[in-house]
């Protein structure tokens, strides 16, 4: 059958600033922006960044797949924390994937996703590659990119057997076309006039690679049955699809209302949402653009309808919370520099030694389980905390990420320094035997009660400002009640 996608998920934060929000503070400055103070933005919390969005929309692509079968990861993205440091290793070591696993970083462009989608498609070999995108801009305050972007992760699990999707060919141009960029070590973008992008980069490079793509990859327009451009400008989507002959229906939303744009991961967000959408036999064309153009065919199969269900990206908008705090979430991208005590000045270093000791318990919350007691404990160690017997080195490996937790006690804390206080922790029990204290993420005072269902996140734990790394570590958040 060839190379395909075997399986998706995505991610998308839980907190949706309202656009309306957003142009109420600016609009004394801005008042022009009122046209796109409609819908809502995912925005991520203080504590989630690409990273930490990439290993939830992994979890969620794996979701009913043997990890063991993995053969490499690789994450796409412009705005990865890390510019020296393997961003996908750490997403590796939180899934608790093999040594033995590749993992790459792509980043550079806002088609970086669907490059690397078309590569891993193309190279597809025995053991199935993890292609992940995320993205968490930063755009100046008062600007149209605040207004229009959105931060989301997807992933696409890539390989030979039994696709639910089979690749059917790609076409790729790559023209240094600058519509927009950003230098290194800046925090926002430059753009260009925005008539002069729509004409020359989206109808011109687009439609162009439309025209000789289709011709290329031997499909006719009309046989497109989901055609999907991850350009949120109204009407280019549709536009485009009239000049080249593709049916209106089939143009896919592009979610710009209840997510907004991701940048580099939206191409895959939307190919997940198309998938979630489509049936078998259904051919899906995605867009990729960014100094150049990628096309990718697709046709779904009946392994669509065998895939255990997911949160997807129909979930993850299903569960979002409204929030209309803009000076909050100014404060969590580092653009408004708010007093935050001497309680905020503790030194966060995180010690090398003790971080690559300690990985697989630290990144994949890996405790131990006694091989005589059964009992379950975090941390692992050499003798076992079963009162009745405390036996020596019998502990074996046990994740407990993937595991459910109830709330056995809690507190509110409003005096520790936080960046969204109060910070929310208590003691949480896993299904199955273990326990820990654990501190509490995407929570609100009514979602917390003892007994209160919970799941484990991969979250940022704390900032060493000191020496700019960021530490990372799982926390508990309420379970979603769709």
């Amino acid at each position: 059958m060839g190379s395909g996608i075997l399986a998706f998920g995505a991610y998308i934060p839980k907190k949706r600033l309202q656009r309306a929000a957003i142009h109420a503070a600016n609009a004394w400055f801005a008042g022009g922006l009122k046209g796109l103070a409609r819908g809502e933005r995912a925005i991520g919390d203080w504590d989630e960044d690409p990273i930490t969005m990439a290993v939830e929309a992994a979890r969620d692509t794996l979701t009913g797949v043997d990890r063991a079968t993995v053969g490499g990861v690789m994450l796409a993205s412009t705005t990865l924390p890390f510019a020296d440091r393997q961003n996908s290793g750490v997403i590796k070591e939180a899934l608790t994937l093999a040594d033995e696993t590749g993992a790459l970083d792509v980043t550079g462009s806002q088609r970086a996703a669907t490059s690397m989608l078309i590569q891993a498609l193309k190279a597809a070999g025995e053991r199935p590659q993890l292609c992940l995108a995320a993205e968490m801009r930063k755009a100046r305050p008062a600007s149209e990119g605040e207004m229009v972007q959105g931060d989301a992760a997807a992933g696409l699990l890539v390989g030979t057997a039994d696709p639910v999707a089979v690749f059917r060919g790609s076409h790729s141009t790559t023209i240094d076309f600058v519509d927009h960029y950003r230098s290194a070590g800046m925090d926002f973008d430059y753009g260009w006039e925005s008539r002069w992008i729509r004409d020359e980069g989206f109808t011109g490079l687009i439609g162009g690679a439309l025209k000789s793509g289709l011709k290329a990859l031997g499909v006719e327009a009309n046989a497109i049955d989901r055609f999907i451009v991850p350009i949120s400008v109204r009407g280019v989507p549709d536009a485009l699809a009239k000049k080249a002959g593709i049916r209106p229906e089939a143009v896919a939303d592009t979610l710009s209302a209840t997510v907004g744009d991701s940048g580099a991961a939206h191409p895959l967000l939307m190919l997940v949402a198309a998938l979630e959408a489509a049936k078998p036999g259904e051919t899906i064309l995605l867009i990729g653009f960014g100094q150049g153009v990628d096309l990718i065919l697709l046709e779904t199969t009946e392994a669509l309808t065998t895939l255990a269900p997911r949160r997807g990206v129909q979930g993850n908008i299903a569960r979002g919370r409204k929030d209309e705090n803009y000076l909050r979430w100014l404060f969590h991208r580092g653009l408004l520099d708010l007093e935050r005590g001497m309680r905020a000045e503790m030194d966060q270093k995180q010690p090398g030694t003790t971080l690559w000791r300690n990985r697989k318990a630290v990144l994949g919350l890996v405790g131990g389980r006694c091989t005589r007691t059964g009992t379950v404990q975090f941390p692992k160690s050499d003798i076992g905390v079963n009162p009745n017997d405390h036996a020596a080195h019998t502990q074996e490996d046990y994740p407990l990420a993937d595991k459910s937790a109830r709330v056995v006690t809690y507190t509110a804390d409003a005096l520790t320094y936080s960046p969204s206080p109060p910070t929310y922790y208590g003691m949480i029990d896993f299904e199955g035997g273990g326990r820990m204290m654990a501190e509490f993420a995407d929570v609100a005072p009514e979602d917390v009660e003892v007994g209160r269902a919970m799941e484990m996140v991969f979250r940022i734990k704390g900032t060493d400002e000191q020496r700019d790394f960021t530490k990372y570590f799982w926390k508990a958040a309420p379970v979603a009640e769709l």
